[in-house]
C-alpha cells in the first residue's frame, strides 16, 4: 500500500477513536443545567442593574435556583416578579416591601458653607478625596451627581447642590446608595411619608456653624412621638419605619424643619394638577 495512503488512513482511524472517546466523555461527565435557571431569568425584568448584589439577572437567577439568594432579591421587579419566581421554585414569595432611595440631606447651596471652590472632575468620589469635599459639613451631599450617573433608571437629579429622587422612577435597586461616598442615601419603604433630611453626627453648635438646615439634636421630635418611632443617636434623628404611624408630630415639632413629608407634597401636587385640569375642562365647556 502507498505509504501516504497508509498514513492518512492511520490518522483518520486515530481521529475517529479520539472523537468517539471525547463524545463518550462529554456524556459521562456532562453537568446537567437546571431547567429552572432560564425560567427564572425570563421572569426577572432584565434590567441588569446589579442592585441585587449580583452581576446581572442571569447571575441572580442562578443564585436563586442554588438557594444562594432569596426569591424576593429583585427590588426592580417587586412583588409580581417575586410571585412569578415563587411559582417556578415552588415557594411562597411572602410580602415584598417596596423600597425607594432617599437622600438624607437638606443642605442646599444657599444654606451651607464651603471650605473652598471645587473645580475638579464633576464627580462626588473625586471631590470627596479632597478633604471630604468643598462643603464644610462632613456628612452633606456634595451635589456633583455620582448617584445620577450610576442610576440606570434616571431617577435622580441634582438641584441647588443636593440630589433628589424621583419616586415614580426609583426602583429601590440601591446603586446610588452604594456609590455615594458620603453614605447619605438610604433605602426606605416606598410608602414612608417622613424622613429626616440630615445625617450630621456633630453636636448642634457645630452643625449650626456649617449648615442653616442641619439637625441640632434638640430631641423635640423624639419627645413629641407618642409611639417611640424617632430617636436621636450620635446627634442625629432617625425614624423607625416599622413603628412610625405617620402622625406628623415630629415634623411639626422640628425647629429646623428638616423632617420632610415627600409623599404628602406629591399627593397635594397631584390633586392640584387634577383640579387645574378639571377647571380648564369646565372653562372650555362654557
Amino acid at each position: 500500500m502507498n505509504p501516504i495512503v497508509s498514513a492518512v488512513l492511520c490518522f483518520a482511524a486515530i481521529g475517529g477513536i479520539l472523537g468517539l472517546a471525547l463524545a463518550l466523555a462529554s456524556r459521562v461527565f456532562a453537568v446537567k443545567a437546571d431547567e429552572r435557571i432560564p425560567a427564572v431569568t425570563e421572569a426577572l425584568p432584565g434590567a441588569n442593574c446589579g442592585g441585587c448584589g449580583f452581576a446581572g439577572c442571569a447571575a441572580l437567577a442562578e443564585a436563586i435556583v442554588k438557594g444562594e439568594a432569596k426569591i424576593t432579591a429583585c427590588s426592580v421587579g417587586g412583588e409580581a416578579t417575586a410571585r412569578a419566581i415563587g411559582e417556578i421554585m415552588g415557594e411562597k414569595a411572602g410580602e415584598v416591601v417596596r423600597l425607594r432611595a432617599q437622600v438624607m440631606c437638606s443642605g442646599t447651596t444657599e444654606c451651607t458653607k464651603k471650605k473652598y471652590v471645587y473645580e475638579g472632575t464633576h464627580d462626588c468620589i473625586a471631590a470627596a478625596a479632597l478633604d471630604g469635599g468643598a462643603k464644610t459639613c462632613p456628612n452633606g451631599c456634595l451635589g456633583l451627581g455620582t448617584c445620577v450617573s450610576v442610576c440606570p433608571f434616571g431617577a435622580i437629579v441634582v438641584k441647588d447642590g443636593v440630589a433628589y429622587v424621583d419616586y415614580h422612577k426609583c426602583t429601590g435597586c440601591g446603586r446610588c446608595a452604594t456609590a455615594c461616598p458620603k453614605h447619605i442615601i438610604r433605602l426606605i419603604p416606598y410608602e414612608a411619608d417622613y424622613w429626616v433630611g440630615c445625617m450630621s453626627v456633630d453636636n448642634g453648635k457645630v452643625t449650626r456653624s456649617y449648615c442653616d438646615m442641619g439637625c441640632i439634636s434638640c430631641r423635640l421630635c423624639e419627645k413629641q412621638c407618642a409611639v417611640g418611632a424617632i430617636h436621636v443617636n450620635d446627634f442625629v434623628a432617625s425614624i423607625d419605619y416599622e413603628t412610625c404611624i405617620e402622625c406628623g408630630k415630629c415634623a411639626d415639632a422640628c425647629p429646623r424643619k428638616i423632617i420632610w413629608s415627600g409623599h404628602r407634597q406629591k399627593r397635594a401636587a397631584t390633586i392640584e394638577k387634577d383640579q387645574l385640569v378639571i377647571l380648564a375642562s369646565e372653562q372650555s365647556d362654557t
